[in-house]
């Protein structure tokens, strides 16, 4: 069991700071060894831009002719105008020609000065902006970005007591175009915002006639405010997404205070103990009044045998989620959220944590779909393959995943899409043995997939219905004894330490998810109880690690493929750092399946499509710098992978979040990758947006001698 005591909690308070990924712990130790082969590429790979300072690269977009799009993700408000304040912008003036090779531009040097660092750079073009946060839209009754109440007050700190996940509208990040004309040069912009309430909005954008973009602010609106997307509950820290085959907006939420269990911890490891002091996660308080104040609870009622609690810090926005839809907020006068209980209106945590497909797009109100039945996780991204049948995810964090989930029928072909029915599935890694104290550039990875479970769309929302109308009085009448309207703080304690050592009775128990396990080890997921068949769709990461999947991947930042991939093309998975339980430290020693060589930078993984769009091995391409690294090997490195974009011609885009490490410049670069062996420009016709040969053979294959026969080996290669 590794020591979880205090780990994180300094990443964590900052990212919450931000309304951002949490960064992982990067330990700088200079008696360290370095890892062989870190950083390395397989191929070539050339920075294209730096950002802001302060600011991701978030939300990459490649138009049809080539231009490029991104969001600049909360920018110090230190810059100055307009680079300090969040917005969407292009680079005007450049367009990738997307002929597969990396000659279309030359490499941007690094941010030397400080006019360098607060400012938007390109290696070619002008960074423009689109639109930026609290602009006015929809005929001057929104602002860009912000979340209503639903009497159209608009819900921030200036007008609410409470906590929130990041400054109204700072944090725009997933951007995709969903084309109205044939040609392509209108249509409408859809744009995530990675805050709680979370919001997607939608713009009106064109192209001019001399190649610029151009956007329609005044009938723009935030897709959070309508009728459709308040019935669902609304949305959480809408962060990555995809476009759908179908072309529609994918819009995933990384709803991080999603685990019940802190980082490499079990539920049977709880039962076991008997507590779940120095196990328990965040979801758990979900319906603690003021429920991200639960660290500084811990910290003083355990002392120094308190304990991180994973994503506690994301709960911050619980209450203005609460207050988004219809609650009276309680305790106005206060200066700061108080422990006063939200009694009448409290979101479902069950209702949050999934891909939400925005259909009907071009219509005056679009109408939004959650896929409850592909699992509920803190999900950066899917990944859809061109079966219509085949999603691949992944769920960003500490200890995290990457799943599968496979629709028995194209997902668009059912007419209701709460019909939509298909099965569930978490990765298992089958060579961990033979890779075990490796360095992670020369290990692929080999996986089978484990069934978690299969239900309908409509099955799972059902399961989660049943936990509607439970509020914050609940947490405290159920947890304790005390009446908390005579003694609040005494019924506050009390009832937190009976959900640390028994669990959150409001909601699915320990002892469920650990019958379910039992269960489904006897008699298959398909010979599970039908009362506890919600366990993996409502519990997905507790559920998979109690089965003993490879939940470890530490903080599974993006998966993406070529639109219209076909078995032979690749799907790239990021992998932002790689450290704690899947590496080979002291620490951690037996914790994971993997036990790798540390490497904090993180890892792209890239993997082939086989012939029913599985896929099984792993193989690294691009491998970070270690967190010891100097910067004259640190500035040239891709550090913490986010986002990653396949470009049609097979080239990917790789977004960080990285801020210095090591680097002499401390701003967020994007890059562009060019594997190795692309073959994309004279690719066969009748295989459009392939990125291997027919068969897809290659000679980088598993069992390959140490040398690494036919891999290339990038700038970033030299140890």
């Amino acid at each position: 069991m590794v020591d979880l005591t205090r780990r994180n909690l300094m990443e964590a308070s900052v990212a919450a700071a931000l309304g951002a990924s949490v960064t992982g712990v990067a330990s700088a130790d200079p008696d360290d060894p370095d890892t062989p082969l870190a950083p390395h590429v397989d191929g070539e790979l050339k920075r294209f831009s730096s950002t802001a300072l302060g600011a991701e690269v978030t939300g990459p977009f490649v138009f049809d002719e080539g231009a490029l799009l991104y969001s600049l993700q909360h920018p110090s408000r230190d810059n100055p105008a307009p680079y300090d304040e969040a917005g969407i912008g292009y680079f005007s003036g450049f367009q990738f020609e997307l002929e597969g090779s990396n000659d279309d531009f030359d490499e941007l040097s690094t941010p030397q000065t400080n006019a360098e660092r607060q400012t938007v750079r390109g290696a070619d073009g002008e960074f423009t902006f689109l639109a930026q946060a609290h602009e006015t839209i929809n005929g001057g009754t929104e602002e860009l970005g912000v979340v209503q109440t639903p009497d159209g007050e608009n819900i921030t700190t200036d007008a609410f007591a409470g906590t929130q996940y990041g400054d109204a509208a700072y944090n725009p990040d997933c951007n995709q175009f969903v084309p109205t004309t044939d040609d392509g040069t209108e249509g409408y912009l859809f744009t995530n915002w990675e805050n709680s309430p979370g919001n997607v909005s939608r713009i009106p954008i064109s192209r001019t006639d001399d190649g610029e973009w151009e956007a329609d602010l005044e009938n723009a609106i935030n897709i959070a405010n309508t009728e459709p997307m308040r019935d669902l509950g609304g949305t959480r820290i809408n962060c990555y997404g995809d476009l759908s085959p179908w072309n529609t907006m994918i819009s995933s939420e990384e709803n991080y205070a999603h685990p019940r269990v802190s980082l490499a911890a079990t539920v049977g490891d709880i039962l076991e103990a008997g507590t779940g002091k120095g196990r328990r996660g965040a979801h758990e308080f979900w319906n603690r009044p003021n429920p991200s104040d639960i660290q500084s609870a811990v910290d003083d009622y355990y002392g120094d045998e308190a304990w991180g609690i994973q994503g506690y810090w994301a709960m911050t926005g619980v209450e203005f989620l609460a207050y988004y839809l219809g609650a009276d907020p309680v305790d106005q006068d206060a200066d700061e959220n108080t422990t006063q209980p939200i009694g009448d209106v409290y979101p479902n945590p069950y209702r949050y944590g999934y891909h939400v497909d925005i259909r009907e797009p071009a219509a005056d109100t679009p109408q939004p779909v959650k896929y409850y039945v592909m699992g509920r996780a803190a999900w950066e991204s899917p990944d859809i393959q061109s079966d219509r049948k085949t999603v691949y995810g992944c769920s960003d964090g500490d200890s995290k995943g990457i799943y599968k989930f496979v629709a028995d029928e194209p997902i668009d072909s059912y007419d209701d899409p709460m019909a939509i029915a298909g099965t569930l599935y978490a990765p298992k890694v089958t060579n961990a043995e033979a890779a075990r104290e490796l360095p992670p550039a020369e290990v692929d990875l080999e996986l089978e997939w484990l069934e978690l479970g299969h239900a309908t769309n409509r099955e799972v929302e059902a399961w989660i219905a049943e936990y509607d109308d439970i509020t914050q009085t609940d947490y405290l009448e159920t947890h304790a004894e005390t009446d908390w309207e005579k003694d609040l703080e005494a019924a506050l304690e009390e009832a937190d330490r009976e959900v640390v050592d028994n669990g959150n009775q409001d909601y699915i128990t320990d002892e469920e998810i650990a019958l379910w396990a039992e269960q489904w080890a006897d008699e298959g997921p398909d010979g599970v109880s039908p009362d506890l068949r919600r366990v993996p769709f409502l519990e997905t990461r507790a559920a998979a690690k109690e089965i003993g999947a490879s939940i470890e991947f530490n903080k599974a930042e993006g998966v993406d493929s070529v639109d219209g991939a076909e078995p032979g093309d690749y799907v790239y998975f990021a992998i932002s750092e790689l450290n704690d339980d899947m590496s080979n430290e002291e620490a951690y020693e037996g914790v994971g399946d993997i036990q790798l060589e540390r490497v904090d930078g993180g890892v792209v993984y890239r993997a082939a499509l086989e012939a029913d769009f599985n896929v099984s091995t792993l193989e690294p391409v691009i491998v970070g710098p270690d967190a010891s690294d100097p910067a004259a090997v640190a500035d040239d490195a891709l550090i913490n992978v986010d986002n990653v974009l396949v470009m049609d011609d097979g080239r990917v885009l790789c977004c960080e979040d990285a801020d210095q490490f090591g680097r002499s410049y401390s701003n967020d670069c994007l890059y562009v990758y060019e594997p190795a062996e692309n073959d994309f420009p004279g690719r066969p016709t009748e295989h459009p947006g392939r990125g291997r040969g027919e068969t897809g053979d290659t000679d980088d294959v598993p069992g390959r001698p140490a040398e690494h026969p036919g891999r290339g080996r990038g700038r970033n290669g030299d140890d």
